[in-house]
């Protein structure tokens, strides 16, 4: 069977501009009965990492807020501290960088409560009984929340090929702990054929897990967490992974802490995917490259799988955009993520999603 999945481009006019087409595609797609009077309703999203700009517009997310309210929710935002060293790793910093990057009060309309604590701890154990987990660790003010509206920004990820709805959920709503559990098989190697010295990596490890000896990064296996940011801050690839083995484990990993962040909550959950700004890389990074194909638009559906799916096909549907990273599959058709990330099968997490009961990977894209 398949699953809808509804979608609006990004032309406006007087009659309807593109905030108000939003209201209309989340509730054309169940909002209203997704959200209960008086539910609290957590708005999971990701802020952005200091310096990245290709982050979901906060007035988007205000017109979400609008929406959640206007049928007797209360609305928070949130999202869970990061396992990296970075502007988001503990509370006060992540909520800092949130209203730096437009998130206040006064424009979104919403408080922001960081879902697992202070510094990371604050999590409920989700018994889901998997292949990889017995439980997962997710943050505990979502579990608690009476709805989740899940908002992504669809774009490339270095470990996954791409992040959108189901790493938004597996990868951003769990705890420290849940994260830290996920990378566990992601090992990191340096190839001393590559490596300069530079030092960049030793100084984004938040675990001191790297040191330079005779001018070469050297990686502390009883240290590394497996968080790849060291992966992400070398400048000569130098630093790489196993992807034969340790990614497709990451992928059913982070699918099954999707599980968790929605069970219980199959029938009080929508799900967004912002097709804009399509960068090659994730938004934790303090940067953002060129965006790979244009600006498509947002699709919206119940099915965290079946949203993924069209996200990733609408894409691939477009040319590359001149002036980016992207240097294979520049066609109209060809897989854009793959020709980022080579090593990467991104439908490993999709068939996963699906094989544990998350969505199906076949639907209808319905225009609104």
């Amino acid at each position: 069977m398949k699953s809808k999945v509804y979608f609006i481009d990004l032309r406006a006019s007087f009659k309807e501009n593109f905030v108000e087409k939003i209201g209309r595609l989340i509730d054309t797609t169940g909002l209203h009965e997704t959200v209960s009077k008086r539910d609290l309703v957590a708005i999971k999203l990701h802020f952005g990492e200091l310096g990245n700009t290709s982050f979901i517009r906060p007035v988007y997310i205000r017109k979400i807020v609008e929406a959640v309210k206007s049928f007797g929710g209360t609305p928070f935002l949130t999202d869970c501290n990061t396992l990296y060293a970075g502007t988001r790793s503990d509370s006060p910093h992540h909520i800092v960088t949130a209203i730096q990057n437009g998130f206040a009060f006064s424009v979104v309309e919403a408080p922001i409560i960081i879902a697992d604590g202070l510094r990371g701890k604050n999590e409920i154990p989700v018994i889901i009984n998997q292949k990889r987990f017995e439980k997962v660790y997710i943050g505990a003010d979502i579990v608690n929340a009476d709805s989740l509206v899940s908002v992504a920004h669809f774009k490339g990820h270095e470990l996954s090929g791409f992040g959108g709805t189901l790493k938004t959920l597996g990868m951003g709503a769990a705890s420290r702990r849940g994260k830290l559990a996920q990378h566990s098989t992601v090992s990191p190697k340096v190839k001393r054929k590559k490596c300069v010295g530079c030092g960049n990596c030793t100084e984004h490890c938040s675990q001191y897990a790297i040191i330079l000896e005779d001018k070469k990064a050297v990686i502390d296996q009883g240290k590394c967490i497996g968080c790849g940011e060291c992966i992400l801050a070398c400048p000569n690839e130098a630093v790489q992974i196993k992807w034969d083995q340790s990614i497709p484990v990451f992928m059913e990993n982070m699918m099954e802490y999707a599980m968790g962040v929605i069970k219980g909550k199959e029938k009080k959950s929508i799900f967004v995917n912002f097709i804009t700004d399509i960068s090659p890389a994730c938004d934790c990074m303090p940067l953002n490259d060129a965006p790979i194909v244009r600006d498509i638009g947002v699709v919206a559906s119940t099915d965290p799988v079946a949203i993924d799916q069209a996200s990733v096909d609408l894409i691939n549907k477009e040319p590359a955009l001149p002036d980016t990273c992207l240097e294979n599959n520049r066609e109209a058709g060809g897989d854009k993520f793959r020709g980022i990330y080579p090593n990467v099968d991104w439908s490993i997490q999709l068939d996963y999603a699906e094989s544990i009961g998350l969505g199906t990977r076949n639907y209808d894209l319905e225009k609104l």
